[in-house]
């Protein structure tokens, strides 16, 4: 929402995509030119519909952003497989198909932009989180090779590396581990302080202007050479 909160301030007509058709609504009265698509994002048929829905309302699509997503924590050996599909649904199928219906529009404007959102710790290894960052990593490498492939046509096709955020995504998180004894067995321990929404949706508008092929919360995370 602060994504699209900023980019509208900018004059830009958004597609308001989730689950969350009243809280879309409410965000859709707000924001002038907006169009509220409620989707369920691990359902392909409402994705190609929600696509079809954006190009008729706004006669063409400049950005697409695959922000929707779902973070999972759990152990190797705790791993359900149940939850799992249902991450690589959501975290990496759906953003694909997304991308597979947008291509086609982009190639007949001679122009777009794609921006998916990956993780930080796709760059990590932490305890508790390997299927997560697996996926998201997935997402990362699917993105930068659409980049080449989709050079010669204009369209550019980044990813977004967002740290800890403030919003409600840890509520959200599905957790096989009854505690969180995997993360931190020291009694100090102080969780990072997390960016604000607003920060990250900063982050995405500029990779908009200056389409980056990896755009990082913080320098730090770059890896080095």
């Amino acid at each position: 929402m602060a994504t699209a909160t900023v980019l509208s301030a900018q004059g830009a007509k958004v597609a308001l995509v989730a689950r969350s058709e009243n809280k879309l609504n409410k965000l859709a009265r707000k924001l002038e030119g907006s169009f509220a698509c409620p989707t369920d994002m691990t359902n392909k048929l409402a994705i190609k519909k929600m696509i079809a829905d954006v190009l008729k309302q706004f006669g063409r699509i400049d950005v697409l952003i695959n922000n929707a997503g779902q973070g999972y924590d759990a152990t190797i050996e705790e791993i359900s497989l149940t939850n799992l599909h249902h991450i690589f649904d959501l975290d990496l199928v759906g953003p694909l198909v997304a991308m597979q219906q947008v291509i086609p529009i982009m190639k007949k404007q001679k122009k777009g932009s794609i921006i998916n959102i990956s993780s930080g710790t796709a760059l990590m290894h932490l305890n508790g989180m390997g299927a997560y960052a697996a996926i998201k990593a997935a997402l990362a490498h699917l993105s930068l090779t659409a980049r080449e492939e989709l050079k010669p046509y204009n369209i550019n096709v980044s990813v977004v590396y967002p740290y800890i955020t403030a919003t409600n995504f840890e509520k959200n998180t599905i957790r096989e581990d009854s505690g969180d004894n995997w993360v931190s067995n020291d009694s100090d321990y102080k969780p990072p302080k997390a960016d604000s929404a607003a920060y990250i949706a900063e982050k995405i508008v500029d990779c908009i202007k200056s389409p980056e092929p990896e755009i990082f919360a913080h320098d730090w995370m770059k890896p080095t050479k």
